[in-house]
């Protein structure tokens, strides 16, 4: 049956394709995505995996959620971030849920768990901050956002869902002589043709390409993210899934998930290596300007997130509640934090290290 953009695909072809997936240009593309991924991979080891993990994670978390048109700005995200009980808007809570997804996925892939429709249905309930999972009612339709017309109705059903899946956690697990990079583009394409959430499949399918990465080992942490790069092509990542679905356009799909993967990486790295020489950098003034106070840990706790507070020095046993005060007010001084109040609470901000971190 032809493809009707007014039906439910419920004949989604499974996988794997049943075209050339590793064209010549495909492969040459691939080769430097595997390089720039291997080279961001080195770096990663140069700085505070907490901070990789958080603070860069909290960046794709606002990225990803942009492209729902779920907006915040790095102040309210990164405050929000550093208080214990934030009463923040709904829009940054949404971003931080996201953000939690993306550990729980990390961590239960670092518990030897599998990339499966259950552990997708964990990640959807924690990004919309529901029970629900596989989408059971029928009617859901993608419009095109300018025109609001129908572009794509996804399969129905419930069981036909889960079948679609189930084909998909076949094609991660086997396959194992197709290039990674390029059967994870396969894998972004077949989930969000699925589309087998009521919300939040976007989102959930950008996380499933990051712990695609830490599955595959090509990545350590979870720290190369593609959704800056959707939104600078937005239009370009929608019209190749379309492709996919109307022509089996399979080529220009993956080049462009492969050149994303590209670019992204070389930009994670670049972005790595700025807060390296800007550690390095603030341990020589520290030593230099208050050798009594400095200490390796100090400067890890002031670089694991732009934002930070007295608790944050208690918390990592480094001093208590008044000397840790002096030792902030003291990185301020001499121009290494800027300190802003925020109700009953005062904040420490990393300049340096904010502005890194929102450029890249």
């Amino acid at each position: 049956m032809p493809f009707d953009h007014l039906l439910p695909y419920n004949d989604l072809p499974p996988l794997p394709p049943t075209v050339e997936l590793e064209t010549a240009k495909v492969l040459k593309e691939a080769i430097q995505a595997s390089r720039a991924l291997a080279e961001l991979k080195g770096a990663s080891d140069l700085i505070n995996q907490v901070l990789l993990i958080q603070a860069i994670g909290l960046q794709e978390a606002k990225s990803s959620s942009e492209i729902e048109n779920i907006v915040t700005t790095n102040d309210q995200l990164y405050l929000a971030f550093a208080q214990t009980n934030p009463d923040i808007d709904s829009q940054t809570k949404e971003v931080l849920f996201y953000k939690d997804a993306l550990w729980h996925g990390f961590k239960a892939l670092d518990e030897n768990r599998l990339l499966t429709t259950s552990l997708f249905v964990e990640l959807v309930q924690i990004i919309n901050n529901t029970t629900e999972g596989i989408r059971t009612l029928p009617g859901t339709k993608l419009l095109n956002p300018h025109s609001k017309q129908v572009i794509y109705t996804p399969p129905e059903g419930e069981s036909v869902i889960r079948d679609k899946l189930s084909n998909l956690e076949k094609f991660i697990y086997g396959n194992t002589d197709l290039d990674p990079l390029i059967k994870m583009a396969v894998i972004h394409y077949q989930f969000e043709a699925i589309h087998p959430f009521s919300d939040g499949n976007g989102r959930v399918g950008r996380i499933l390409n990051i712990l695609y990465l830490i599955h595959e080992k090509l990545l350590d942490l979870p720290i190369l993210y593609l959704s800056q790069y959707i939104i600078a092509h937005k239009e370009a990542y929608y019209l190749g899934l379309r492709k996919v679905t109307m022509e089996n356009r399979w080529e220009e799909w993956i080049l462009f998930i492969l050149t994303g993967i590209t670019e992204t990486a070389i930009k994670a790295r670049i972005c790595i290596l700025k807060i390296q020489t800007l550690m390095l950098k603030t341990t020589e003034v520290l030593k230099k300007e208050l050798p009594k106070i400095y200490s390796k840990e100090l400067v890890e706790v002031i670089f694991q997130q732009p934002y930070c507070k007295i608790r944050f020095l208690e918390d990592a046993g480094i001093a208590r509640r008044q000397t840790a005060s002096f030792y902030l007010k003291e990185l301020e001084r001499i121009g290494i934090l800027k300190s802003i109040k925020k109700g009953t609470e005062k904040y420490y901000i990393n300049t340096a290290l904010y502005k890194i971190l929102i450029s890249s």
